[in-house]
């Protein structure tokens, strides 16, 4: 059984890092074991900006977004000199396990300090992308797609009073997740995403049927990684001669307080991950499939690519 273990968050932050960190925390200390906070992700870890926690420091984070702990990016940790640093900087408090909480490029640096080190890590997937394979939820995608299904509603008040288009684009550079369920969620009529292919051509030959035939508003979502907003709405402008604005969210998308969903699924998770580390488990991460915790290989889950649920892109095709 570990007795010190450290926890992190890292890569892009996403509503629901406190509620994981909390449960590490609280959940570890309450089987007796020491916990280090890691701030700034694997930056802090490389300059040593460690501390250890107790109960109070987890409280009164349970209802903020972003992480307290804090997140960076990290050129020097890509480096095997620089993990074997963090590494030695562990080691020299004592740390015996480390829980990263990240998306795929955290997980992926975590499972190669493990390989290389042999420090036992245990992953929990922190993304509102949800792109993790293996799981079906990650950290944080509830909460950002609430926020752009506000937008959405927002968006449609005034595009219907000038009978407008709305092109609205929202976060997913290789995954479409977020613009396809709030699209669906919102009654978007195209949702663009970027493993699927369009044809702007016929869209906007079947927006100007659609006018003609009395519609008063039309809305277009589309995740980064399948085109700009600004130069999608810009063609259609030019090929249907329609009133079109663009909205572009950008990082509205990660902050915000987390869903009570996001709160009690990071907490799930947080608490299976800390005892995971505790026994000395290590290379898994802990998702969701079906409702239920489930443990993924942590090599699997950096090297697979996860698909978009093709019932996903049905739906959206019959419902537009």
């Amino acid at each position: 059984m570990l007795k010190s273990i450290a926890v992190m968050t890292s890569g892009g932050d996403s509503p629901g890092m406190n509620a994981a960190v909390r449960a590490v925390t609280r959940t570890a200390l309450h089987q007796g074991v020491k916990v280090w906070g890691i701030r700034g992700g694997y930056h802090g870890m490389l300059d040593e900006e460690m501390f250890e926690m107790q109960s109070k420091d987890v409280s009164d984070i349970i209802q903020r977004g972003g992480t307290f702990l804090g997140t960076a990016r990290c050129r020097r940790f890509a480096t095997p000199e620089g993990r074997m640093l963090g590494y030695k900087n562990l080691v020299d408090r004592g740390i015996q396990g480390l829980v990263v909480v990240g998306g795929d490029g955290s997980l992926r640096g975590a499972s190669i300090l493990s390989q290389e080190t042999g420090i036992p890590i245990v992953g929990l997937p922190g993304t509102i992308d949800n792109d993790v394979w293996g799981s079906e939820y990650t950290i944080g995608c509830d909460t950002a797609a609430n926020t752009i299904i506000d937008a959405i509603n927002k968006l449609r008040d005034t595009a219907s009073a000038h009978r407008r288009t709305i092109v609205l684009e929202v976060m997913g550079r290789n995954s479409g997740w977020l613009a396809m369920v709030s699209g669906i969620s919102g009654g978007a009529e195209y949702i663009l995403v970027p493993e699927e292919e369009y044809d702007l051509d016929e869209m906007c030959e079947e927006m100007k049927a659609a006018y003609d035939a009395g519609k008063r508003y039309c809305l277009v979502v589309v995740a980064e990684g399948a085109g700009k907003g600004h130069e999608i709405g810009k063609i259609i402008a030019e090929k249907t001669g329609l009133d079109t604005r663009v909205s572009k969210l950008g990082h509205i998308q990660r902050g915000g307080s987390p869903s009570v969903i996001d709160r009690v699924n990071a907490s799930r998770l947080g608490e299976h991950a800390a005892l995971a580390i505790i026994s000395g488990l290590s290379d898994i991460v802990f998702g969701f499939n079906r409702g239920h915790v489930v443990s993924i290989n942590l090599h699997d889950a950096v090297n697979n690519k996860k698909q978009l649920n093709p019932e996903f892109m049905r739906l959206a095709r019959v419902l537009a």
